[in-house]
């Protein structure tokens, strides 16, 4: 029965927050290795580099499924997919957690990668059929937010349960959240109002018989011909690979190694960066807006991130108080980034919008996806031999080789996003 009102909030925001929960499990997932350094290379015999490409698996998945989740999302629905992700990630959990080998661990971290891929895109799909329209714009910020609460619980509180109960017991507990926000969402989620019964926030148009996999490879081609995708692909990569290469896994042991801080100060700290990083974006974001301009903000966020991953280059063993403030405001400018997707929108043609973001949100997510096993590659390269409870310790001057890779890509974004075109807030005609 019709009741042609629209939804209440109340089941809006019910609907939209379960897919925001699979959201949250996925940024926890995300930075989650980075607290767990030691047990990992202790159980698996890992050099640096083999825990970074380790931790990267997550990445390799999630990058491939950015664009093939919006074609999903279009033909099979949220509902489905959020339910099959949230049911593959309680999986590939599993799969990591009993491993017993290294091949296994990654399969796992694959799995898991590739499942939670499709909360974003699942996330704004909903929030476009039951939010008004004056209400994406807060869900999109709450959507980093709920991702950061996640990256928040894979800090110290992880640390202390994986020191208590093991790195195994406690992620195999946790699998338990993906498998029932998965149920759940089956149980309560539907695609649009009208599912039960309410006013939908768009208006339906029929089906135009169109194959949808070779629109999506028409608007990639024509995506791809803009300038603009590419600069605003190449830059954010950078910008979020060297936060989450630093955040999500080289930190605590830099900062317990070389700043004497206990692995949960080590842990806060990253912590709080993540933090940082979620209120830089709606600031960036609604200043943005206010001047309506891109260009200029986006260019000062990567000029401070640069000067700050310089001077960490630089002088790792400054004062911690010191590096301490450095690491958050550089985290507070990584949400410049934030930027990009409306600057990309506004760069191509109404019709390829939900294109150009995917493209731009794997440029995003190439970052950390490169540049995690990369500085384990350049911290074995610099390896001098140490060793500390069986696993390998690196030197500051090791440190220093892997953190060039960060300062150097982020250095390439201040200068490739100079030669972006400005969009001046406004949609491309």
């Amino acid at each position: 029965m019709n009741k042609q009102f629209l939804p209440p909030a109340r089941l809006a925001w019910t609907i939209w927050g379960l897919g925001a929960a699979l959201y949250l499990y996925a940024f926890f997932q995300r930075v989650a290795p980075g607290v767990m350094t030691s047990e990992l290379s202790a159980d698996f015999s890992l050099s640096a580099s083999a825990l970074g490409n380790l931790s990267a698996f997550y990445f390799y998945s999630y990058v491939a499924m950015q664009i093939p989740t919006g074609i999903l999302a279009d033909i099979w629905g949220p509902r489905r997919l959020l339910t099959a992700g949230g049911l593959i990630a309680g999986l590939g959990t599993l799969f990591f957690a009993y491993s017993d080998s290294l091949a296994l661990a990654a399969t796992g971290r694959f799995l898991i990668g590739g499942s939670v891929a499709v909360a974003f895109v699942c996330m704004m799909k909903l929030a476009h059929h039951w939010f008004l329209p004056k209400q994406f714009a807060l869900a999109t910020g709450l959507a980093l937010f709920t991702g950061i609460v996640g990256a928040v619980f894979a800090g110290v509180p992880l640390n202390l349960m994986v020191e208590a109960y093991g790195w195994r017991n406690v992620m195999a507990v946790s699998a338990i959240f993906p498998f029932l926000i998965g149920t759940l969402i089956w149980l309560f989620v539907r695609d649009d109002p009208q599912q039960k019964g309410y006013l939908s926030h768009i208006q339906h148009e029929p089906p135009t018989g169109h194959n949808p996999w070779s629109n999506a490879l028409n608007g990639l081609v024509k995506v791809l011909s803009y300038r603009n995708t590419w600069l605003l692909s190449i830059v954010p990569g950078g910008v979020v690979g060297s936060i989450l290469a630093f955040a999500g896994l080289w930190g605590v042991p830099f900062l317990t190694t070389h700043h004497g801080l206990s692995k949960s100060d080590a842990a806060a700290v990253c912590s709080a960066m993540l933090i940082t990083w979620a209120i830089g974006g709606p600031v960036f974001g609604a200043f943005s807006d206010r001047i309506a301009r891109r260009k200029p903000l986006y260019i000062v966020g990567c000029a401070i991130i640069a000067f700050g991953w310089s001077l960490l280059v630089v002088f790792p063993q400054m004062n911690t108080v010191l590096l301490i403030s450095l690491l958050l405001l550089t985290g507070f400018a990584s949400g410049c980034m934030i930027i990009g997707f409306a600057y990309a929108k506004e760069s191509v043609s109404g019709q390829l919008a939900g294109t150009v973001s995917g493209v731009v949100n794997m440029g995003v997510m190439m970052g950390p996806m490169l540049l995690q096993p990369a500085v384990g590659w350049m911290l074995d390269k610099a390896w001098g031999g140490e060793m500390i409870n069986g696993t390998k310790s690196y030197s500051v001057a090791a440190y220093q080789s892997g953190f060039m890779l960060m300062a150097g890509w982020v250095i390439l974004s201040f200068l490739l996003i100079i030669y972006s075109n400005e969009t001046k807030a406004k949609a491309l005609a």
